[in-house]
């Protein structure tokens, strides 16, 4: 067999968090009416602090903090520039990325393989030892296991509270939002610092948790495919689950064909993720009338308040 199922599945969805947590932070600012393509950005910047933060203090729940400081700080910039000074949304995005990338390299200058405390896994050896299931259910860290959990809370908020109802009005129509006395701004922005606190997480969860180690670039476009799988799940919190687990589930599966070296072009293999993001999003982009039922309706629309 060229593939381990079983290591399949363990890798699958530990490779899938961190599109899952930048993903699940950017669906909330979609659905308050902004677009951010910064997620990139922010999720580099959360990749280095969190590493920094891990190598300086030792404390792996330290470097998730200042993985989400890092990641809202870049995101309070994004929220000044497009919503009190009405910048355009989405250069706004692409230059806080470049800017991310940057700020990046520079903080992670010497950091490079700097020996850093390991992430232990939250359930006992001998529940991971269950055959099949053990390594699949029970042998992830703690952060895997509260990326769905806030998969469930996004849902419930959304569709089951008042603020949730708000938020989504506000990104249907925010004149409407507005006339009946919501503050659409303070609304958004709060959203915008929500999506830049996850992507920081997912950031640092790569770094820290994932590859254990910092190398300059290495979300290597996950903030992309998170704004990809957004479009994927038609704006629903548990479709985005399903969307995070398949694309991880690809970039996985490419890893080890790469490992059982098959007779597959390496390059074509690195791709495989990438091309298939590009494929989803032109089957989903062909049927424009369910995109657009689904999509906000204030999705990128500069808001000017009339009073």
């Amino acid at each position: 067999m060229i593939v381990d199922p079983i290591s399949l599945m363990v890798a699958l969805i530990v490779v899938s968090t961190p599109l899952l947590l930048a993903a699940i932070g950017e669906l909330v600012v979609e659905k308050s009416g902004v677009l951010n393509l910064g997620v990139e950005g922010m999720m580099i910047i959360g990749a280095v602090t969190g590493y920094i933060a891990a190598v300086e203090t030792g404390s792996v729940t330290l470097a998730f903090v200042a993985g989400m400081i890092g990641g809202l700080l870049l995101s309070s910039i994004f929220a000044v520039l497009t919503q009190l000074l009405l910048s355009n949304q989405v250069a706004t995005g692409l230059a806080l990325t470049l800017f991310g990338l940057g700020l990046s390299a520079l903080l992670g200058v010497g950091y490079g393989g700097t020996p850093m405390p390991p992430v232990r896994d939250i359930f006992p050896q001998v529940m991971q030892d269950i055959p099949v299931i053990g390594p699949i259910l029970f042998g992830h860290s703690a952060m895997i296991y509260l990326a769905v959990l806030l998969v469930a809370a996004v849902w419930y908020v959304l569709t089951h509270t008042r603020a949730g109802l708000v938020l989504r009005a506000v990104g249907e129509s925010h004149e409407a939002a507005h006339a009946l006395g919501y503050k659409v701004i303070r609304i958004r922005m709060l959203a915008i610092l929500f999506g830049g606190a996850c992507a920081g997480l997912s950031g640092a969860f790569l770094s820290v948790a994932r590859v254990q180690n910092w190398i300059d670039g290495m979300t290597a476009g996950a903030g992309w495919i998170a704004l990809a799988l957004v479009v994927f799940a038609s704006w629903k919190p548990w479709r985005l689950l399903i969307g995070a687990y398949l694309f991880g589930g690809i970039a996985a599966l490419q890893l080890r064909l790469q490992a059982a070296e098959i007779g597959v072009p390496v390059a074509l293999l690195d791709a495989s993720p990438y091309l298939i993001t590009i494929l989803v999003l032109a089957v989903i982009s062909s049927d424009k009338s369910r995109l657009a039922m689904n999509a906000p309706a204030a999705l990128g629309k500069v808001f000017h308040a009339s009073s």
